[in-house]
């Protein structure tokens, strides 16, 4: 093997053992109830950077309150390097790949993250839809969190129907079994 193919292949298994090692540091550093269970390792990771929509309604069971309720999200998910591999947006909860596949899932744990960001979440995906990177995904996390949370001003009667959009990122790390 030539010493530049050797190189390339070093490469690349240094970077292979940084993202597994990433995913495993990542966990210890989280909330117990959002923690991917034994069994799975990291597929991909994303940065989601887009918007989240909220929309002015009445609060259930609470005549004549109203609160900002959360419509959707709306984003695209890029590489470590910055580049678009696919897209988050909702309802329901949809992560899409450029190559057409795509999983929903299921809520299962949320813990708060820092003020002013939304909450962790770990959700269990289902079946993934069509062929390619989203196939096998077990679980996805919403971590590394900026932004996205209700808008601060206030929701009245008045306002009821209107919707306002607030910037987020986030990363989603999507994992499968071993």
């Amino acid at each position: 093997m030539n010493a530049k193919r050797l190189f390339c292949l070093s490469h690349a298994f240094a970077a292979a053992a940084l993202l597994v090692a990433t995913g495993a540091q990542a966990q210890s550093d989280l909330p117990d109830s959002i923690k991917v269970p034994a069994g799975n390792k990291v597929a991909m990771e994303t940065v989601g950077v887009g918007d989240i929509t909220y929309e002015c309604r009445d609060k259930p069971n609470a005549a004549g309150q109203t609160e900002w309720t959360f419509v959707g999200p709306k984003a695209v998910l890029n590489d470590r390097s910055g580049k678009q591999v696919g897209t988050y947006y909702g309802p329901p909860a949809t992560w899409e790949a450029k190559d057409g596949s795509k999983v929903t899932g299921t809520q299962l744990a949320v813990a708060p993250s820092s003020a002013g960001n939304l909450p962790y979440q770990l959700v269990k995906a289902n079946p993934a839809e069509g062929k390619g990177a989203m196939v096998g995904v077990s679980y996805i996390q919403r971590v590394a969190l900026k932004g996205g949370v209700a808008p601060a001003t206030a929701c009245t009667t008045a306002q009821k129907g209107q919707k306002e959009t607030v910037k987020y990122q986030a990363d989603y790390i999507f994992w499968a079994a071993e």
